[in-house]
């Protein structure tokens, strides 16, 4: 049978200051509290069913509920609501919370993104490799996930850290991860449990230490805190010396726990994990990987021995009655990142890593990027002007046709963030307009903010004058080009995209135009804004300018001026400028009513005040009327 846990303190990690990293020199906070469940509690969770082998009882340590997105929906028992003495209130952290703190990733291949970012990141303390694989493990041959790197690895402080909440030390131009949450959010997606083995050498001292977020073990002991079990090792002798911080029980409790609760049976096993490892690195194992809800795991390790693959999405593809001009559909990079992480890793980094590679399953997988793949190219630049204080950026977007053109209707835009794909295939195109087809651009945007779960983008106004610039870059570089791949050029390429006919124009919204037209009056000579005229614009009044540089070296005819082209170019100028003033009228309008909300508001309360008042004063003077009537009748009566 496994070993009991005693009733004694666990280490804590204290869930308010933490990383998922290391890197600031701070003393470690490593606490001990006393909270775990009772003897008789955890007796109960134990002995519900009868068993009489160590692998059988691991079996029923499993979770009632395997699928990710119902994993969270259990009764929540009796918290601990008064410290015990000598314990300072603190905001705990409920085992819930991991789970719904996860559920920030709807997508499986989000989660494994965020490991591989911080194995990337490792890449300045001399990481050369990480390794995405999966391993069975015989106590109840179930698959497992393992992410391992020879980075600088953690010491005891930033593993404590890794394993808590919120504290991110990364604050580099170059670093991807910035708010220290992607290691609990993605493991927690991926499996209900993970256990983290680390050596490093910090301050001349070589250490190793072990660390295990299980959300069964919270779960299953009725825990209403986050308890994480971590033992250390001092290697610096070249033998592993525990490193005691209160006292000897309590290293052994945790160590206990560890052994209970994880894959290995014994210390000898744990150990055993750091074999590999050299002497620095990280290895991550996630294991009760979470099923679908057919009940079969959400991962497939099955279909590639060189993959991994979404089951759901993979099942989909091949399950579709397939046509040639789906197989040649699903052939294309833009359809394989949705199912094979093996094609998704491939895009995942805009540029090469350097000394740097990434091996799923035993095989490297190669880099690819699409802008090299596109045929007659353009660079299109766009640069935004943010804040007076911040420093001017230049945005080049190449754009271009896909070699399947015209055939395939693949389209739109990667767009990255500090390297990192954040939006892959991002349409901006109006579905089911022909204009754009076949159109792909690759972008970095650095100036917009990703969502936490590195999927999209903020939606600052940034992201949406970003997004209009998009479809006009799709306009312009169709309008060009679209007879090079076959297809009809516009009846009226002279036409501008707000002054043609609506059979002719591409689908944009009103904020849209005006945005496109305003970029357009400020960048023509002929209708330049002076510095001493106000620059009108949405958000911060920023005006941004808009840059095409032709490397196809194709001549485009439509773009010679013609008078008949002159004075519509005219009218045109006409237009915008009054659609400036339209703006301008609009904003102080808005203004205005605004003010007059605010102003009513305040009427509101006013009235309201002095009917409180008025029914106040009333009462008062009721009660003054009687007791002036009951003097009169005490003096009456006195008489």
């Amino acid at each position: 049978m496994p070993p009991a846990v005693d009733k004694r303190p666990i280490d804590v990690v204290v869930i308010d200051s933490s990383d998922d990293e290391c890197g600031a020199d701070v003393e470690p906070r490593i606490t001990s509290s006393n909270v775990l469940p009772s003897p008789q509690a955890v007796s109960q969770a134990r002995n519900s069913v009868s068993v009489t082998s160590a692998n059988s009882d691991y079996l029923m340590q499993k979770l009632e509920c395997r699928s990710f997105w119902k994993a969270g929906a259990y009764n929540i028992g009796r918290t601990k609501c008064v410290p015990t003495a000598g314990e300072l209130e603190h905001a705990r952290v409920h085992p819930k919370f991991l789970h719904s703190n996860a559920t920030s990733h709807k997508w499986a291949f989000g989660a494994i993104a965020e490991l591989l970012d911080n194995a990337v990141d490792e890449i300045c303390n001399g990481a050369t490799f990480v390794k995405v694989d999966k391993i069975v493990y015989t106590k109840d041959n179930s698959p497992a996930l393992v992410f391992q790197d020879d980075g600088g690895g953690m010491d005891p402080e930033c593993l404590r850290k890794c394993m808590s909440l919120g504290y991110s030390s990364k604050n580099s131009n170059t670093t991807i991860g910035q708010y220290g949450n992607g290691f609990k959010t993605s493991t927690m997606r991926l499996g209900a449990d993970v256990i983290v083995f680390s050596r490093s050498t910090h301050s001349g001292r070589a250490t190793q230490s072990i660390g295990l977020l299980s959300y069964t073990f919270l779960q299953k002991t009725g825990q209403d805190d986050v308890i994480v079990p971590m033992v250390d090792f001092d290697i610096s002798n070249h033998w592993a010396e525990p490193m005691i911080y209160s006292s000897q029980d309590d290293w052994s409790t945790n160590l206990k726990t560890i052994i209970e609760w994880s894959p290995f049976a014994s210390k000898e096993q744990l150990m055993m994990q750091f074999d590999n490892i050299g002497p620095h690195g990280t290895k991550i194992i996630i294991f009760n990987l979470w099923l679908n809800d057919e009940g079969i795991y959400e991962l497939s390790f099955d279909d590639d021995d060189e993959d991994i693959r979404l089951r759901d999405e993979a099942d989909r593809e091949s399950s579709s009655r397939l046509n040639k001009r789906t197989l040649e559909l699903q052939s294309h990079i833009s359809y394989r990142i949705r199912y094979s992480l093996r094609a998704y890793a491939s895009i995942l980094y805009l540029r090469k890593l350097e000394n740097f590679q990434i091996i799923l399953r035993g095989k490297t997988i190669e880099q690819f990027n699409i802008a090299g793949d596109l045929k007659h190219r353009q660079v299109m630049t766009y640069k935004p002007q943010l804040a007076v204080t911040s420093e001017e950026v230049l945005v080049k977007t190449t754009i271009g046709f896909i070699k399947e053109a015209p055939n395939l209707g693949v389209s739109g835009f990667n767009v990255y963030h500090k390297n990192r794909l954040i939006k892959p295939f991002w349409k901006v195109t109006a579905d089911g307009n022909s204009r754009g087809r076949g159109v792909v651009g690759v972008l970095e945007a650095n100036f917009i903010n990703p969502a936490h779960d590195k999927q999209d983008f903020e939606r600052s106004f940034l992201f949406i004058r970003l997004e209009a610039r998009l479809k006009q870059m799709v306009a312009d570089y169709w309008k060009g080009h679209c007879h090079l791949v076959g297809n009809r050029p516009p009846d009226a390429c002279n036409v501008h995209p707000l002054a043609g006919s609506a059979s002719n124009m591409p689908k944009l919204s009103q904020a849209d135009q005006y945005i496109i037209g305003l970029s357009d009056s400020l960048a023509s000579p002929r209708n330049t804004l002076s510095s001493s005229e106000p620059q009108v614009g949405c958000g911060n009044h920023q005006k941004y300018s808009f840059d095409v540089q032709l490397n196809s070296g194709v001549a485009d005819s439509c773009q010679e001026k013609s008078p008949e082209n002159a004075s519509r170019s005219l009218s045109i100028d006409q237009i915008c400028e009054e659609n400036l003033q339209l703006f301008m009228r609009c904003e102080k309008d808005m203004q205005k009513e605004n003010e007059l909300k605010q102003t009513i508001s305040k009427l509101e309360k006013d009235l309201e005040e002095m009917r409180r008042k008025c029914a106040q004063l009333a009462v008062h003077l009721e009660n003054k009327k009687k007791q002036k009537i009951f003097m009169q009748q005490q003096v009456g009566n006195s008489l």
